[in-house]
């Protein structure tokens, strides 16, 4: 009856759930693998809604830095955005438990940590915070470069004047490798590197090749030292005004693509490294012994940090982590 009385005035039953449009910002450019999973989203989204749900994608940082993206998203004027863990702690400290450097050897670990009790813990603590988490996707690991030798053992690093991200973590964790850390910013970075201002600096493989930093450093290598984990997060206020349907295919969507992403995102590590190889950059995987010296060194800085942090997730995370690296190895 009430179909029929719809159809009478000229109202399909498909026009009656309101058309939405889900703006997604990030900040990375055209063609990267995060940038590829949004659209992806929007795809599943899209056909999935039967058009009804739209997916704006706001890319290159347009609408802002990630912490400005982040904060939009609390305060619902801005509906997606997909901060690192790093950024992401600047809200909830406990996110950036991912950024414990020489953490993961697979990104298959940290896949299973997000995705269990661990992920569940800090996915808890979004809604006070004014946001609802979808999944995890990433950026990748990051490797050290630089114009002096091959990084084999501990001892390789000691002087090395390494360029880092201003991340308290990473300067700490750096410099107890025996490292000179110094925080700089990313558009001064290659004129550092050419100058020799600095001899080091540590970045995924794609960056590494796309910054054409192969010009000015001779050697990488492969540490996997940290990984960027990008929590997708949607606004609360945006949440909560989505049917439970529409919520449901929100969620799968964000997981379906995310494991685009993710896939997109290892294989261009993969491709990254025989280019650069290609051009004549010399590339060595650091041994095993050497990575596990490292992480003991680092340790204690970790623990400084933990402490801070809220002890009933820390707990979770040290007993999910070794379940995890008992597993995939």
């Amino acid at each position: 009856m009430l179909a029929a009385t719809l159809a009478a005035f000229g109202v399909s039953a498909q026009a009656q759930s309101q058309e939405r449009i889900i703006r997604f910002g990030h900040v990375v450019q055209p063609g990267h693998p995060i940038s590829l999973g949004v659209q992806k989203f929007a795809e599943i989204v899209s056909a999935r809604s039967g058009g009804k749900i739209k997916v704006q994608e706001l890319g290159g940082g347009v609408v802002g830095g990630e912490a400005q993206q982040l904060s939009a998203v609390q305060g619902g004027v801005q509906d997606m955005t997909l901060p690192s863990a790093t950024i992401m702690g600047g809200v909830i400290k406990e996110y950036t438990l991912l950024d414990i450097p020489f953490s993961f050897t697979k990104a298959e670990q940290v896949d299973a940590l997000v995705a269990g009790p661990f992920g569940q813990a800090l996915g808890a603590r979004l809604a006070d915070r004014g946001m609802v988490g979808l999944a995890f996707w990433e950026t990748g690991f990051r490797n050290f470069t630089n114009s002096r030798r091959p990084i084999v053992n501990v001892e390789d690093l000691k002087g090395l004047k390494l360029r880092v991200i201003p991340n308290p973590m990473f300067l700490e964790s750096f410099g107890a490798l025996g490292a000179n850390p110094v925080p700089m910013a990313f558009p001064e970075l290659y004129g550092a590197l050419e100058s020799k201002a600095m001899d080091a600096q540590e970045n995924p493989f794609s960056v590494v090749l796309t910054s054409k930093f192969n010009e000015v450093q001779k050697y990488l290598s492969v540490t996997n030292h940290v990984y960027t984990a990008n929590p997708v997060v949607i606004s609360k206020r945006t949440w909560d005004r989505l049917s439970p349907e529409e919520q449901k295919i929100v969620r799968e969507a964000a997981v379906e693509a995310g494991e685009f992403q993710k896939k997109l995102s290892r294989e261009a590590a993969g491709g990254a490294r025989k280019e650069l190889e290609a051009k004549g950059m010399l590339i060595n995987d650091v041994p095993a012994a050497t990575l596990e010296k490292m992480r003991e060194l680092t340790k204690p800085v970790a623990d400084k940090f933990a402490a801070s942090y809220d002890q009933a997730i820390v707990t979770i995370y040290r007993a999910e982590i070794e379940k995890v690296r008992a597993s995939i190895k």
